[in-house]
């Protein structure tokens, strides 16, 4: 592709791009992409998912302002390029693109994640989490969800101020209506907290080499997610360049480099907005994970 071409269109698509960590299995080829195990979740997945939430806020994305052919047509082409993972949030307005795009697509060979916020206790925009949970649902077309994220927890003590939504969470898994549950952290005590409390099973963290928009220094929050892999915990990968911050060629290439052989990520996350973007950024990724 014309590498120009793509950091002219694609800043805000790279600014969601995560890559894949260290400890995985290699021998693959470049262009596709295998399944990895997420940690103790029992989940199987994709090691790249299609993020659906690049600028994504009041129930739009850049992916969802595609329109919906042409997220379908990408969603499409993610599937045929082994991405067998599906990134969602209640926030991106994505969980109907999604329903749309896999009405064609064998439910069980595919992983779905949805993030909903989750509100203090006692909030008064704190909600019916079980109904939030069944509109989600409905939107996507689907009878459960595979993974299910508090959104954007930038506290800690999270355990005692969430606990309204981590007892729905638990009752829904518990119904069968997600398999997994977890959290995506914006700071760094709600990650440490994630990597040693019992009631994650996924950890959604921000990680890049250059230390941009992270919840402290790389090495830090390495350890963290290192922690957070030794109690069994699926980690998944995600801003690591930095929201956008550093996607020249050199840049690109030295941040899947960091991640995929120091991070300590089981998989990723790729908010793309084109076939040549996420072409590319799957070659770098699996070209990578080959070198370990």
């Amino acid at each position: 592709m014309d590498r120009r071409k793509f950091i002219r269109t694609g800043v805000a698509g790279v600014a969601g791009l995560t890559v894949i960590g260290s400890g995985l299995s290699c021998g693959t080829s470049s262009g596709i992409v295998d399944k990895v195990k997420l940690g103790k979740s029992g989940l199987r997945v994709s090691r790249i998912a299609m993020g659906t939430g690049t600028v994504g806020y009041n129930k739009a994305s850049n992916q969802t302002r595609l329109g919906m052919e042409k997220f379908v047509n990408l969603a499409h082409h993610a599937y045929a390029k082994g991405i067998r993972f599906y990134d969602m949030a209640d926030g991106y307005g994505s969980q109907p693109f999604v329903g749309e795009a896999i009405k064609t697509l064998p439910r069980d060979k595919i992983t779905l994640m949805t993030k909903i916020w989750a509100q203090p206790d006692g909030s008064e925009n704190m909600g019916n989490v079980r109904e939030i949970i069944d509109r989600c649902r409905k939107e996507a077309g689907v009878d459960y969800f595979d993974i299910l994220l508090m959104h954007c927890i930038m506290q800690g003590n999270w355990h005692e101020t969430r606990k309204h939504y981590m007892d729905a969470f638990s009752k829904a898994k518990e119904e069968g209506i997600v398999r997994a549950v977890g959290l995506s952290c914006h700071n760094i005590d709600a990650l440490a907290e994630a990597a040693v409390n019992p009631w994650a099973d996924v950890v959604l963290a921000r990680i890049n080499p250059f230390g941009t928009h992270l919840d402290a220094a790389p090495e830090v929050v390495n350890e963290i997610l290192a922690k957070a892999q030794e109690n069994g915990k699926g980690v998944i990968g995600m801003k690591i360049f930095g929201e956008g911050k550093h996607i020249s060629e050199n840049e690109r290439e030295q941040s899947i480099n960091y991640v995929v052989t120091q991070g300590k990520v089981h998989c990723v996350t790729l908010g793309l907005e084109s076939e040549s973007q996420m072409d590319d950024a799957i070659e770098r990724v699996m070209r990578n994970v080959k070198s370990i």
